[in-house]
């Protein structure tokens, strides 16, 4: 009988030790439904909750879209009508990887009538993934139109106001410099550009007005 109630023992104890490690092997349970991830970690440009948000402006060209991309669509071409100083800081205009002065951009896409750019993460700065794609899309073998598409994450911003603010002033500036590159492709003249502050584009990171493209939002918001 003793041996039999020591065995007992010894099997209840070898069951606890074997349930006790199969607990510990489980994983995490899964967060409770609407549950906010944890926050990036401090010093982080990681954004834990992206809100993505895109604007998209166009103007009709009278001009084949070749002969259009031809006359505005170097990777520099932006500083004649953004109506900035732009220069390679590394690469060759027009090669995946190219760098501009203006923003830091990186060039990370092409074909033949487009390019896609971004800009790069910042220390210190949340990363808005801001990306910009400029086209010259055929419409008929003589017409065409030029298609500027801006996409950024907004959430950094302060509200609300704060963020259609931010999409307001990008769609203000970027339909301006759509209507010059009209302009340019059609043989035109750009008109004086506005002076600095006088509802021009304004200043921004890198010299550029707006810090544009993409740029750094108005006063209070902590984006690209």
């Amino acid at each position: 009988m003793r041996n039999q109630f020591s065995k007992a023992i010894v099997l209840g104890a070898i069951a606890i030790v074997l349930f006790t490690g199969i607990a510990g092997a489980q994983p995490p349970a899964p967060a409770a439904a609407g549950a906010q991830a944890a926050p990036a970690a401090a010093g982080s440009s990681a954004i834990t909750n992206p809100t993505y948000v895109s604007v998209v402006m166009e103007a009709n060209v009278n001009k084949p879209a070749a002969e259009v991309w031809a006359r505005v669509g170097k990777y520099c071409d932006i500083g004649e009508w953004l109506r900035v100083a732009c220069t390679i800081v590394s690469g060759k205009d027009g090669e995946v990887g190219t760098v501009r002065s203006i923003g830091t951009e990186i060039l990370v896409g092409k074909t033949e009538l487009s390019y896609t750019y971004t800009q790069p993460v910042r220390a210190g700065q949340p990363y808005i993934q801001y990306h910009g794609t400029l086209e010259a899309r055929p419409v008929t073998a003589t017409t065409s139109k030029i298609v500027y598409t801006l996409m950024w994450d907004n959430s950094p911003l302060a509200d609300d106001a704060a963020r259609e603010a931010d999409k307001t002033r990008r769609r203000t500036q970027f339909q301006t410099a759509v209507d010059n590159m009209k302009i340019l492709a059609e043989g035109g003249t750009l008109p004086p550009a506005p002076a600095r502050g006088a509802g021009g584009a304004g200043g921004g990171r890198g010299g550029a007005p707006g810090g544009a493209p993409g740029g750094a939002p108005p006063a209070g918001g902590r984006g690209q």
